[in-house]
């Protein structure tokens, strides 16, 4: 990285080292020392919008996140191959041992409306079959509503649908059973800051 006073990244460190890392320097000690425990394991869209840390308020430690397009958690296929959102839920679950995890969805996003009517041309290398595994369930889903209803219940059906592929994890299965895991779904409306939890099948709420 270049040094140049005007670089917004560097700005924003800088403000960082002079506030908030000064204010909580022990902390950031005792984690370097101590290591982290967080409480729990954030599934959440890469959207530059809906950043999981300013939306709850946490400080360092407590969330393990992991972000990528809409969302998404694959099923569990152990084929050898590179799954890095099935590799981070198993470093967080079984390695950490986080006590929640939450997908949490969001408006307007990009990777959902590409479910929807596809990847943008020059997005084929990756997104394309990324989202490729959403979009049978948010077009039926798409079907069954009215046009203004769709972006927001296609958003929501992508969380539910990463909720059901969580449960294909034997491990996440296992102390979801047993009462050590809890399993979170939510919506966060970028517009108007509200954030809603799934609360039944097909219902989310308002918190």
């Amino acid at each position: 990285m270049s040094i140049d006073s005007a670089d917004p990244l560097l700005s924003g460190y800088r403000r960082f080292r002079e506030g908030h890392w000064a204010e909580a320097r022990a902390e950031y000690e005792a984690l370097a020392a101590k290591g982290q425990k967080p409480h729990t394991l954030v599934v959440a869209c890469s959207d530059s919008r809906a950043d999981p840390a300013l939306i709850f308020d946490t400080a360092p430690g407590q969330l393990f996140v992991v972000r990528n397009v809409a969302n998404l958690v694959p099923p569990y296929e152990p084929d050898g191959l590179l799954h890095g959102v099935s590799a981070a839920l198993e470093f967080g679950v079984k390695g950490l041992g986080v006590s929640r995890i939450v997908v949490m969805g969001h408006a307007h996003c990009g990777g959902v409306n590409a479910m929807l009517n596809g990847a943008p041309d020059n997005c084929q290398d990756f997104v394309a079959p990324w989202v490729r595994q959403g979009a049978p369930m948010v077009r039926r889903v798409a079907e069954t509503v009215e046009p203004d209803q769709v972006e927001r219940a296609a958003e929501e059906a992508v969380v539910r649908l990463s909720i059901e592929n969580l449960r294909t994890f034997p491990w996440i299965a296992e102390r979801e059973a047993a009462g050590d895991l809890t399993l979170t779904g939510l919506h966060f409306g970028i517009a108007d800051g509200i954030l809603r939890a799934l609360t039944g099948p097909d219902r989310f709420e308002a918190l």
